[in-house]
């Protein structure tokens, strides 16, 4: 064997094996821009060195087995708050959240790896393109990056009903009073912001080349578009929202937080106690004000729909018939108020109970149901165990307590609540899905998005919030977060966080409801928008590649 082509083989690998161990490092940097770390200059960075990967991989294997590795290294890191959802039950050990997470990672990390496939396939044209001289190392592979990256995430948030937590956009939200570049969320919606990251970290990567490659006058310009650019981010990033114009709102609120632990949440023993630490925080300041009165998922210990069996009704407070239990809320309330409230409800059919339902009740001030809504993003091993019949002989349980699954509600649903104005609501992590919190057709006066993030610890409760904030610059709707444990708030239709309940404190926000913006081009259109501007990156790359290079 020629000793030189050996010696070339043998670079050849080390710088093979080099890639795949940075890949997962890179991934894990580029999630350190998520919160509670919203380091988000790491990701661009992060981001930039992905796409020289896969521009320097050999084939498009390569290229996904890169994009898997990184996606892995991502995933870990930035859905840790899984592992610390474990430590919360007893019917599976607590290491056990770990390799969950792990084993959640090597699925997601498909979605990087089909991007980096898609994006080095199509930027590496066959003897055309060699016929065009295009460099070993594509020119083009950022954009094309860019707009796989988009359908990537799009695909991720609905395929085997979707896992749409941290979309990579997220890490251009800014800080509670500054927007960020999520300004743009309105015309590219999230997937779309996540391809604009891309697409930045993909100049970043250009400029840095020229920097390297280039001498004197060539260096320098590099060098000034990289600090310019650098500043102009910077300075998008922290610009605080323009002040709203006119009236703030005019329907008042009462938001609680009680800090109720996941710990205590659902033992029996404790439901009274609980149930009357929420009750305190929601006395009305001026008796007989319209008011809106808004507590979390879980927050409701007694079923409140007549017609269930009666053993059901005793295991909550004292209240064990459902119009008892329906009146006292309403005592709580008092006149002119109108609660809504994270409860659960059977399902029943052929008189017997095969189900459950994550809801949020209206309850009047008479103790009357005005409106249900049922959770439709259920949470696979939280809410219901796939798989049952193969999973449970195994020990799988579900993390929530209880043996009966919990069913699927029908979707975003608008709920006309006369004075208290048009309620969409989206109850826990439902939030994070882009384009599927409202009803298109009946707009909402706001969106209600109760949570119990006792589960999601230090890292998914910051996550969470900032979701929520996407969600409200999107549509142009407030938003209005009552949790268990923090962080509750009040998200004006910028996306500003206009009041806020920190974590792990109890408390209450009263004010009023800040008003809608008009509809926003992602609220007519959906994700129509991120995909049309992921097929106009990829028509402006086609384009651009097939002019000869001088």
């Amino acid at each position: 064997m020629d000793p030189l082509a050996s010696s070339a083989g043998r670079a050849l690998s080390a710088v093979r094996i080099h890639h795949r161990l940075a890949a997962p490092v890179l991934g894990g940097v580029a999630a350190c821009g998520f919160q509670p770390l919203a380091l988000w200059p790491l990701t661009i960075v992060a981001i930039a060195a992905l796409i020289e990967l896969v521009a320097r991989a050999r084939s498009g294997r390569q290229a996904a087995l890169l994009g898997w590795l990184f996606g892995v290294g991502h995933f870990t890191l930035g859905n840790n708050w899984i592992a610390t959802a474990f430590t919360y039950q007893a019917n599976m050990p607590a290491w056990l959240g770990w390799i969950a997470v792990v084993l959640l990672s090597f699925y997601l990390a498909v979605y990087p790896a089909l991007a980096a496939a898609a994006a080095w396939n199509i930027s590496r044209p066959g003897k055309a393109g060699r016929d065009l001289r295009l460099p070993d190392s594509p020119r083009f592979v950022g954009l094309v990056f860019a707009a796989c990256w988009i359908v990537s995430e799009w695909l991720r948030g609905w395929v085997l009903t979707g896992f749409a937590w941290n979309p990579l956009g997220v890490a251009l939200l800014g800080g509670y009073e500054a927007p960020g570049l999520a300004r743009l969320a309105p015309f590219t919606g999230t997937y779309g912001l996540s391809g604009v990251l891309v697409g930045i970290a993909a100049l970043v990567r250009t400029l840095c080349s020229s920097c390297l490659g280039s001498t004197g006058r060539g260096r320098v310009g590099a060098l000034a578009g990289l600090i310019a650019g650098a500043a102009l981010l910077t300075l998008a990033m922290v610009l605080p929202a323009r002040a709203p114009r006119g009236a703030a709102g005019s329907l008042p609120f009462t938001l609680v937080q009680p800090d109720i632990r996941q710990e205590v949440l659902n033992e029996p023993d404790r439901y009274e106690q609980n149930f009357r630490r929420v009750a305190g925080l929601s006395i009305a300041a001026q008796p007989g004000e319209l008011r809106l009165v808004l507590w979390p998922e879980s927050a409701v210990p007694d079923y409140l729909r007549d017609g269930y069996p009666q053993p059901y009704y005793e295991g909550g407070t004292h209240a064990a018939n459902p119009a008892l239990a329906r009146q006292r809320l309403a005592g709580i309330i008092g006149a002119r108020g109108l609660l809504l409230a994270g409860a659960v409800d059977l399902v029943i059919r052929d008189g017997a109970v095969v189900g459950a339902r994550n809801a949020v009740t209206a309850i009047d001030d008479r103790g009357a149901i005005l409106a249900g809504y049922s959770k439709a993003h259920l949470v696979p091993f939280g809410e219901y165990l796939p798989l049952r019949l193969l999973l449970e002989p195994l020990g799988a349980a579900r993390l929530v307590p209880g043996s009966l699954d919990f069913e699927a509600g029908p979707g975003p649903r608008t709920f006309d609540l006369g004075p208290w104005g048009r309620a969409g609501i989206q109850i826990c992590y439902e939030i994070a899905f882009s384009g599927a919190v409202v009803d298109p057709r009946h707009r909402p006066d706001y969106i209600f998005n109760p949570s119990n993030d006792g589960w999601f610890g230090s890292w998914g409760s910051p996550q969470h919030l900032a979701q929520a904030r996407l969600r409200a610059i999107e549509e142009g709707l407030p938003v209005l977060r009552s949790t268990t444990t923090g962080i509750s708030a009040v998200i004006g239709p910028d996306g500003t966080v206009r009041q806020h309940l920190s974590r792990l404190t109890a408390g209450r926000l009263d004010g009023v409801v800040p008003y809608a913006a008009p509809p926003t081009p992602f609220a007519r259109l959906g994700n129509a928008l991120p995909l049309a501007l992921a097929v106009l990156m990829l028509v402006i790359s086609l384009v651009a590649m097939r002019r000869p290079t001088r």
